[in-house]
């Protein structure tokens, strides 16, 4: 069994294109279209996967876009439990403009999972033999799936000994903290809708993380702040890195990687500023990608020594 497992209870097809310019009515002639198995767990054991590591994804997946997915998961040597399910799997997809180099996201909501079938998926996360080290849960949650699925998840990894990171939004986050999280990675948007406040500057955002710190929901706190770059905080440490100077191309999976990098670093033994630097390389690498393709490991580490972090 994988030192880090990941959990997507919404796993998609993620599709994309470009075209010259997006305008209403007309037909608008794209490029050939990319697929790649998306969903916020299967991209970050898709960048572990790339980085080194130890990895297995769980998710449940369904119909044609399902079996996709599986071959997909397959090409790229990533080791998967699948939980049959009778929706089919969802297409996520984006299209880039090129004469503006804008980027248009269109996510499409997943078709709802039976109880039976979530359950199935905490069941076989229940079943991780050896016990990983990491549980990562990431990613939307399907209809049907009820906003306690990540908080049972952290049940399922405290259990086994796992450490668990969770990457979601709205009440499915605040359950799970009111549970207890070892990792959180909000971007600021979510973390204002989740402390309900206007959190304006760095001391506002540092004191957001600690509350839920110093209250024992969470351990650490990975704050993405897009432009403004990111912040890692824990008990006795509040880091904060400038974003890369790079061009994006697309932002699909940028968080992913992020996480998924940081992830990597921690379960091979780094400290955490090793962990935030790699993790600040690998989401830049994302932007320089086009659609779905997410960091390549030989630009991620090319970037981690561009990477500046101060503490504050």
């Amino acid at each position: 069994m994988a030192t880090i497992v990941t959990l997507t209870p919404n796993p998609a097809i993620d599709v994309s294109t470009s075209v010259d310019r997006v305008v209403p009515i007309l037909k608008l002639r794209c490029t050939p279209q990319r697929r790649d198995p998306g969903g916020g767990g299967v991209n970050v054991a898709r960048v572990v996967r790339r980085l080194g590591g130890d990895v297995e994804a769980v998710l449940p997946v369904g119909g044609f876009t399902g079996q996709l997915l599986r071959r997909l998961l397959k090409d790229e040597g990533i080791p998967s439990r699948f939980i049959e399910a009778e929706a089919e799997t969802r297409e996520d997809f984006s299209v880039s403009e090129l004469s503006t180099n804008s980027q248009y996201r269109f996510v499409l909501p997943g078709e709802r999972l039976r109880e039976s079938e979530w359950r199935e998926c905490l069941t076989t996360l229940n079943r991780s033999k050896p016990e990983p080290k990491f549980i990562v849960g990431s990613g939307s949650l399907p209809p049907g799936a009820p906003n306690d699925f990540y908080a049972q998840a952290a049940a399922t990894a405290r259990k086994l000994g796992a450490k668990f990171f969770l990457d979601t939004s709205g009440a499915p986050l605040a359950a799970a903290i009111e549970h207890g999280v070892d990792l959180i990675k909000p971007n600021l948007r979510e973390m204002r809708d989740l402390t309900g406040a206007a959190l304006a500057d760095e001391a506002d955002w540092i004191a957001a993380a600690r509350k839920y710190i110093d209250a024992g929901k969470v351990a650490m706190v990975a704050l993405s702040l897009g432009h403004l770059g990111a912040m890692f905080i824990t008990r006795q440490q509040a880091l904060r890195s400038p974003p890369l100077p790079v061009d994006p191309v697309s932002a699909v999976g940028a968080g992913d990687c992020f996480l998924g990098a940081i992830v990597y670093s921690l379960a091979k033994g780094d400290n955490v500023t090793d962990a935030f630097r790699l993790g600040m390389a690998a989401g830049s690498a994302a932007l320089i990608q086009e659609g779905t393709e997410l960091c390549r490991p030989a630009d991620v580490y090319r970037l981690s020594a561009q990477v500046a972090i101060a503490s504050v």
